[in-house]
Parts: structure tokens; C-alpha cells; sequence
């Protein structure tokens, strides 16, 4: 098949390890070609993705796909985690200067967060409420960012930070008790996990759910997967050649990338129920309702 034949889809997908023999031309296909954004942080260009549908194929955080599923969005999900494995028990941290916090201390104080639906805020929230007791309703949530999804509106117990204000620097000063940070943000003397011991905590976590938490999913719009669905297929036939020729997964006892259904299978249960819980979606997705019968297919 010439190039002209080629279907050329846009895309939006970041410099990960396990799609990078893709992004360089190293798996190809005779029938598609890519027309890779120059988005160096995929997730700054996730209103792209929801709001204007401008790629055909791209990445996005699983608790925006969920937000964008209940509102209707013209988006099909791939049974693909292209970015997952993180343990996210260090993620939020506290300011010493202000005394030792242990989790439940959170209940009645105000804790920053990026944005109240970001995926990274939904697993650490729904760890703190199952594995701690957190009373989620009872944390006044300070975020900085709008939703992805524009419908979608805050609960009443989050406000939006002032114009201006950086978390960290809230933080280190006092105005909030906790915050979500990077791992390179929360590299400070002052600052200590809200979680004790977060690595042998995630090790707990990972053993009791049967899975690890995902972050970002791989979608298609809906008429991709109506008019072509054989690309559907191609594209999921090139990404786990991907990631085979990266060398992943690099142990037979974990592979932060799964792919297919029943791979995905837990991963996805247990992000549809922390984000009914913490009020991200109206109700919970049965995971099968996420797929039609050629994505619940791919990797069988």
C-alpha cells in the first residue's frame, strides 16, 4: 500500500519508553501514519483531547476518560495503560513546621491539589478514604486548575486557590496543612509523606486491589472506531509491538503497561470506584460499558 492509501491519523503521545520504537518509526504500518503533536507534556494538551476532539488517537488520564465518558464525549478507550505503575502513597505531602500530621488530621484542614478531577488527586484520595479512614468530605480541597472536561463542576468543599499562588509556596508557608506534589516537589527538608512508610504502604496496596494504579489510558474518537475499525485495531497492534521491542515488561511479576480487557480489568474497577466515591462521575461504569465488541476484543 503507497502512501497515498495511508490513513493519516493526528496524535497526541508523549516520549514514554514503551511507545518510543513507534514514535521513531522503528513499528510501523503499512496503513497508517502519524502525525505526532509536538506537545512536550501530553497532559497540558488534555482540553485539546476533550474539549476540541482534535486528535484521532492520543493518550489520556483514565479519570478525565471517565469525566468525558459520563458527559458523552465522542471518545472510545483502548484496554491500554501507556503510563502506569506509580505508587502514589508518597504523593501528598505536609510542612513539619507545622507539626506531625498523620492522615485522618487532614479532616477539617484545607490540602492543595492540582485540579480536583486530576487522576494523581484521584488515587491518592481514594487511598487516604479505604486504606485510612479519610472522610473525604471533610478536607477543604484548594485547587489550582479548571477540569479538563468543562462540565464538570467542583464539589462545595473545594475553593480555588488565589491568582497567583503556588502550591508549594502554600505550603511552605502555611496556608494549606498537605499538598499533591511532584516527586521533584516534594524533594524539601520541611516537607514529609502525610502516608508513613509509602513504599512498604504501596507494596500493602498493590497485593490487596490486585493491581496497580493507571494513569494514562490510550483513546480514539468514536468515528475513528466507527468508520475504520480495523485502524482501532492496527493502532493496538502497533503499541504492544511498542512495547515489546522497548523490552517490556522488564519482570514477568509486573507490567505497569497492560494491555487487553482483562488486563485492564482491575485497574479499571478500581478507578471507577474511587471516582464515584469522590464524586468525579454520577455513577459507576461497569467496565464492559467502556468497550464495544472490537476494543473489547484487542489482544485476544
Amino acid at each position: 500500500m503507497n502512501n497515498e492509501q495511508q490513513l493519516k491519523l493526528r496524535t497526541l503521545l508523549g516520549d514514554y519508553p514503551n511507545v518510543m520504537p513507534l514514535k521513531r518509526g522503528e513499528v510501523k504500518s503499512p496503513r497508517l501514519t502519524f502525525d505526532f503533536a509536538d506537545v512536550k507534556v501530553p497532559n497540558t494538551a488534555f482540553k485539546r483531547v476533550v474539549r476540541d476532539f482534535e486528535f484521532d488517537f492520543s493518550e489520556l488520564a483514565i479519570a478525565t476518560f471517565l469525566q468525558a465518558k459520563s458527559f458523552n464525549k465522542p471518545l472510545a478507550l483502548l484496554p491500554a495503560v501507556i503510563v502506569g505503575g506509580k505508587a502514589q502513597h508518597a504523593s501528598i505531602v505536609y510542612n513539619t513546621d507545622q507539626g506531625n500530621l498523620s492522615p485522618k488530621d487532614i479532616e477539617g484542614k484545607r490540602v492543595g491539589i492540582r485540579a480536583s478531577s486530576q487522576t494523581t488527586v484521584m488515587w491518592v484520595r481514594g487511598i487516604l478514604r479505604a486504606e485510612y479512614g479519610v472522610d473525604l468530605d471533610k478536607v477543604k480541597w484548594v485547587t489550582f486548575e479548571d477540569p479538563h472536561v468543562p462540565e464538570y463542576r467542583d464539589p462545595p468543599n473545594c475553593e480555588r486557590a488565589p491568582a497567583g499562588k503556588n502550591i508549594k509556596t502554600m505550603l511552605l508557608e502555611g496556608e494549606i496543612a498537605a499538598a499533591c506534589l511532584t516527586a521533584e516537589d516534594a524533594k524539601h527538608p520541611k516537607l514529609r509523606t502525610l502516608i508513613p512508610e509509602p513504599e512498604a504502604a504501596a507494596k500493602e496496596w498493590v497485593k490487596k486491589y490486585a493491581t496497580t494504579p493507571m494513569n494514562h489510558v490510550l483513546i480514539v474518537k468514536q468515528s475513528l472506531l466507527k468508520d475504520h475499525p480495523w485502524a482501532v485495531k492496527e493502532i493496538f497492534r502497533l503499541v504492544g509491538e511498542a512495547k515489546k521491542a522497548a523490552g517490556f515488561p522488564k519482570s514477568p511479576d509486573f507490567d505497569p503497561f497492560t494491555l487487553g480487557l482483562e488486563a485492564t480489568r482491575r485497574g479499571l474497577e478500581v478507578a471507577i470506584d474511587y471516582a464515584y466515591q469522590q464524586h468525579l462521575i454520577p455513577r459507576a461504569f461497569k467496565v464492559d460499558e467502556l468497550f464495544d465488541e472490537t476494543t473489547a476484543t484487542l489482544g485476544k
